[in-house]
């Protein structure tokens, strides 16, 4: 996949300001090169899906780390095998045992202005709206039932589904998308 390095860059940047439309471009952009990678290794569908939202949620969270020397690309995928390669050592412990974030990290996704999904999601008609959601699959009908029906904070939805707040954020994030392809598409 060939991406504009220039715009590329300025969304890392913007990411590492906490702007939500960059984290946006960012799962976008490498979410396929990231989870096709995962799949490859993994031979699972929902393991290879964890692992990739595991892989942006620790991006995300170190984003200050990355050096732009180096391919971002390589990066997300260094994160991803390593993060597949701890889930292999604990014998596939379940996701909810992964170490948590510093505290500051899991605030590095802010969800302050509404999306352009938000707004797709607000303006559909409820019963469209909801035959599409039960077209994704149930974990992320559950991201989008908690946030918008049932109007949970991202610390409640973490407590809920018992994950790491960054986990609920990258997987809401990826519902929207999913949601908002949907409705494009249709």
């Amino acid at each position: 996949m060939e991406v504009n390095s220039d715009i590329l860059l300025k969304n890392i940047r913007d990411a590492k300001k906490g702007k939500q439309s960059a984290f946006n471009y960012l799962l976008t952009t490498f979410w396929n090169q990231v989870y096709n990678f995962q799949l490859k290794r993994t031979q699972d569908e929902y393991e290879a899906e964890e692992i990739t939202i595991q892989t942006f949620s620790r991006a995300f969270g170190s984003l200050e780390t990355y050096n732009e020397k180096y391919k971002f690309s390589t990066w997300l995928i260094t994160i991803s095998k390593n993060l597949h390669i701890d889930l292999l050592r604990k014998d596939h412990a379940s996701i909810k045992a992964q170490t948590k974030q510093k505290e500051e990290n899991l605030k590095r996704v802010i969800d302050e202005n509404p999306t352009p999904e938000d707004a797709l999601i607000k303006e559909q008609n409820l019963a469209e709206l909801l035959h599409y959601i039960k077209m994704l699959k149930p974990h992320y009908q559950e991201m989008i039932n908690l946030r918008y029906f049932q109007e949970m904070s991202y610390k409640e939805m973490s407590e809920t589904i018992h994950e790491p707040m960054n986990n609920v954020k990258v997987k809401l994030l990826r519902a929207r998308r999913l949601l908002a392809d949907l409705i494009e598409k249709n």
